[in-house]
């Protein structure tokens, strides 16, 4: 019996990969899965630049558009509906492709995740209440206090994460680095599998370019401000993922009178340069067994 084949391909925001997975899904008889942690929800198809529908309808593809804004996905959520769906291509006699720019997403499907565990949902209640009620930097500060490592490694104002950690120490009694730190278990690589690994790279000056010129595009040719405004008609609380996509806080700016048009451009630019460098830098660090592929 041959072994289950999987591909993943991983790369910075603007390097092509969604082009690229869409021509291996159709060498390999295969279907495409999201590993974007912001095209999974559903608010923002052109910001995120989801594949468009003709796209979609040569390949199927999986885990976009999957989830409303307010319903956060973390890794291992992700893990789980994207091993539901591997395991449904595999059934079916396919070839899964995973593809997306959200490291974390495809660090905790190859390799696994440390297992926190179950959290008592009366502190659960609580910690996310006080948060809300007392704000992210009373939380912060509050944290400090009980686990002053993860405090140190959290902003302030990111109150997801700090609610995570303090639900995490106040239920279990140790620190949510101390689950961190264990060995990762759920991964790809505990299984029998034909399993090829790939980070899509260009050089630097043309995946900037791309970044530049794909934002504006997205302006000039696309309804990114009406998606954006549809947004914020939804009211989501602004700490939440989505309201921290890549050209979000910039158009809204925009929207509320704050700045040009051209201002919001340049800048959602900058910011989508910086997050690609990053995005680079991670992969190399962290996958540096991977192959590299360059277009």
């Amino acid at each position: 019996m041959s072994k289950k084949k999987i591909i993943i391909l991983g790369g910075p925001t603007a390097s092509g990969k969604s082009s690229l997975a869409l021509k291996w899904a159709s060498e390999v008889n295969g279907e495409i899965v999201n590993a974007d942690s912001m095209q999974i929800y559903r608010e923002l198809d052109i910001l995120t630049a989801c594949p468009s529908g003709d796209e979609m309808d040569k390949i199927p593809h999986h885990l976009y558009r999957h989830l409303k804004g307010d319903d956060p996905c973390s890794a291992e959520r992700w893990r789980d509906m994207a091993r539901a769906v591997i395991d449904d291509i595999w059934q079916r006699g396919k070839t899964p492709v995973i593809v997306g720019g959200t490291g974390l997403y495809l660090k905790t499907l190859v390799y696994g995740l440390s297992k926190v565990p179950e959290i008592d949902e009366q502190v659960r209640k609580i910690v996310r209440q006080e948060v809300v009620d007392d704000g992210p930097q009373r939380a912060h500060k509050k944290l400090s206090e009980i686990d002053p490592d993860m405090a140190a490694r959290l902003a302030p104002g990111d109150s997801q994460r700090i609610a995570r950690a303090l639900e995490v120490v106040q239920s279990t009694g140790k620190s949510l680095r101390y689950w961190q730190d264990q060995k990762p278990v759920g991964g790809l690589v505990n299984e029998n599998l034909e399993m090829d690994k790939y980070i899509l790279l260009r050089e630097r000056a043309e995946l900037y370019q791309r970044c530049d010129q794909r934002f504006k595009e997205m302006i000039e040719q696309g309804d990114a401000i009406d998606e954006v405004k549809a947004l914020l008609s939804l009211h989501y609380d602004r700490n939440l993922p989505v309201r921290k996509s890549l050209g979000v806080p910039q158009i809204i700016d925009y929207v509320e009178g704050n700045q040009s048009l051209e201002e919001t451009i340049s800048l959602s630019q900058t910011a989508t340069r910086q997050f690609a460098k990053r995005q680079m830098t991670w992969f190399r660090n962290q996958f540096s067994d991977w192959k590299i592929h360059k277009p």
